[in-house]
């Protein structure tokens, strides 16, 4: 079976989905965003050692040029991901489809689907394909959180398999988009978002709201046109910046005020979204 790193497994999630759902967070990103609150996240560990001395429990260890974590006495105190320079950690087991459903298993009595995230999951896109068609087998809802910069067409089959895709919109103005995240251009995110709301998976679309650094109004404005009358029933999450987590450049910036979020959620309206959350 195809394995894909996993950074961690929340058993019970009420906030990555509808209903109660496990969560599933793969390790690797393609994007450097600058507001990312999840930065560890972003890259995989390249075993370079800088985090084992600092570990207060031995819990890392290196072994034969690679770091090994010991899950047993890990105090989860993030020192070693406090001290990583590539935005990586440690903490991530090699996992294939199996043996994530065996954690998934454990919780079916209370969940109704599945949501995996990351890092950006669809790196990974037949790791994705083995846990669904688990997971559907199983009588689980699955969902893909992602932030789009993969092309959903070329993935029929995955997209059979899958309920609904989470997408986050960075950016509408492409300048602005690579000021933010480094990435090359948005153009597939708004494609996908056209061809997911076609295909009726669009489960929700997502917008982290901060002045000066992202366009938001033409973010939502520029999904509304996009998508035209699926306004009317995709969920649209404005998410006010908060600098929790944040490395780099907006690290101390502060949130945006509740009047700038109002005024979004009133362009949001004008735009035809009945569905708006202010996160």
């Amino acid at each position: 079976m195809t394995t894909a790193p996993v950074n961690k497994i929340i058993p019970l999630s009420l906030v990555d989905g509808p209903g109660n759902r496990t969560s599933i967070f793969l390790q690797g990103c393609n994007l450097s965003c600058a507001y990312c609150h999840n930065p560890e996240t972003q890259s995989v560990c390249n075993h370079c050692g800088i985090c084992v001395g600092g570990c207060p429990s031995g819990a890392l260890t290196i072994v034969g040029n690679r770091v090994i974590w010991n899950s047993e006495i890990c105090q989860l105190c993030d020192q070693c991901i406090k001290v990583c320079p590539s935005n990586s950690s440690p903490r991530v087991k090699m996992m294939n489809p199996a043996e994530v459903f065996q954690e998934v298993q454990k919780n079916i009595p209370f969940i109704r689907g599945i949501t995996v995230s990351g890092g950006e999951c669809t790196l990974y896109p037949n790791f994705l394909k083995e846990l669904f068609i688990l997971a559907n087998a199983n009588g689980l809802s699955c969902l893909i959180d992602s932030n789009g910069t993969t092309d959903f067409s070329r993935f029929p089959e995955l997209m059979k398999l899958c309920h609904g895709v989470m997408l986050d919109v960075k950016a509408w103005d492409i300048q602005t988009y690579k000021k933010l995240t480094r990435g090359p251009t948005n153009s597939i995110i708004k494609k996908n978002l056209r061809y997911l709301a076609e295909g009726d998976k669009l489960e929700e679309v997502r917008i982290v709201c901060l002045q000066d650094e992202v366009d938001a109004e033409e973010v939502i404005r520029g999904i509304a046109e996009t998508i035209g009358e699926k306004a009317d029933n995709v969920k649209l999450k404005l998410i006010k910046f908060r600098h929790f987590g944040v490395k780099g450049r907006l690290e101390n910036t502060p949130s945006p005020g509740e009047d700038y979020m109002q005024k979004l959620l009133q362009v949001a309206n004008e735009c035809g979204f009945e569905n708006v959350i202010l996160v």
